[in-house]
């Protein structure tokens, strides 16, 4: 079936933008991983598939053997990530959005409440959306969720299910510490609430997923989207078998529309280390992109020490909206409110620094946006006060 988006911001995200070279505008609103156009892995592994013969069979469905070896690269992918899987732990899908709607849609009935960050993706919320999960925010700092609230708004809400991004969360990128993630596991497991895990960002980090500490009520949601390429649409749920077996029903007939193709290339690359040197370099781009937004930006930058592909940039409430100075200065932002769970007037927006085709073209954007905080006194007020 087909569905039109409303006119809403979180639409706008999605929509195929107009390219106006006369009006010099940069958009750094779309989480796209940064392009290496020097690396020729893409041209390689297309032409050794063509050359081996593969042509004809990734014209068809995937076959079990496909499905299995998918399954086998997840765990070896996974194992660079610090968790040691069976086969029986991974389930194939289309990509960590499909998998986390298909999650949420095998564990929760309609009007059933979901705990998520105070801000979250949008991807997280048109999911909750599309199902009819009213969302509850819980309090953040600048490690992730507080665990008091969590264990507070578990007991108001009666909740059963959490939406977390533990490892460089969208849009703050906060990262929880191991010990942050072992304390949220043991609230989780005390109370018997599933948390599902989006770790599409995990592998820019040396950083544990959650799951890791909560197998038994973790569900894990990734991909090869954001830290290797993002149009080889191929991601896993890593679960206990017990569960995954309660998800299949529903993944059965979505992973069938995960393309032959993308699991040739994919399986390939994690086989043969391109996937991993792939996102060897994005992290190493990351953290040259992330270093230069905190030279220009500075103390106006919230969210830890680690380098991440997107920051959270704010200023106090007040009558400056920062959203629109950026756009006025010619650089496309994503308003604070598109990711808040409650209405709000954070006067805050996410930058995506892997959105610009390249790091000179960052720096145009940062300096702009440093400009505006600089030369506005209430702005430069507000980012040092906050």
């Amino acid at each position: 079936g087909t569905y039109v988006l409303a006119g809403s911001q979180e639409a706008t995200l999605f929509r195929l933008q107009q390219v106006d070279k006369q009006a010099a505008r940069i958009d750094l609103r779309t989480n796209v991983p940064a392009i290496d156009h020097i690396g020729q892995s893409d041209a390689q592994a297309l032409s050794g598939l063509l050359a081996s013969g593969q042509a004809i069979r990734l014209q068809g469905y995937l076959s079990a053997a496909d499905l299995l070896r998918a399954r086998v690269q997840g765990a070896l992918w996974f194992k660079g990530r610090g968790l040691e899987l069976a086969v029986d732990n991974i389930m194939l899908c289309t990509g960590a959005q499909q998998g986390l709607f298909t999650v949420l849609l095998s564990l929760c009935q309609a009007g059933e409440p979901v705990l998520v960050e105070a801000f979250t993706a949008p991807g997280i919320k048109a999911a909750c959306a599309q199902l009819r999960l009213p969302m509850h925010g819980v309090v953040m700092d600048c490690q992730g969720i507080v665990p008091e609230d969590f264990d507070r708004m578990i007991r108001a809400t009666g909740a059963r299910i959490a939406v977390l991004t533990p490892t460089l969360q969208n849009p703050t990128s906060a990262l929880m510490s191991v010990e942050r993630k072992q304390e949220i596991a043991r609230i989780a497991r005390r109370h018997g609430v599933w948390v599902v895990e989006d770790d599409v960002y995990g592998a820019l980090t040396d950083s544990p997923p959650l799951y890791r500490y909560l197998p038994d009520f973790g569900v894990l949601v990734s991909s090869l989207s954001k830290t290797v390429a993002a149009g080889v649409r191929m991601g896993w749920i890593v679960a206990s078998a017990p569960l995954l077996e309660r998800i299949d029903p529903h993944a059965q007939s979505a992973h069938w529309g995960v393309a032959p193709l993308c699991v040739a290339i994919a399986c390939q690359w994690i086989s043969d280390g391109t996937a991993h040197e792939r996102a060897q370099w994005q992290t190493l781009e990351v953290t040259r992109r992330w270093r230069l937004a905190k030279k220009l930006l500075g103390a106006a930058m919230y969210q830890s020490d680690t380098p991440s592909p997107h920051i959270w940039l704010s200023v106090a409430e007040g009558d400056v909206s920062l959203a629109e100075a950026c756009r006025g200065a010619g650089v496309d932002v994503v308003p604070g409110d598109v990711f808040a769970v409650k209405s709000t007037t954070i006067n805050g927006v996410r930058i995506s620094l892997t959105a610009a085709e390249s790091a000179l073209t960052l720096k145009v954007a940062l300096e702009r946006i440093a400009g505006i905080i600089r030369l506005d006194k209430n702005l430069q007020e507000r980012a040092c006060s906050r």
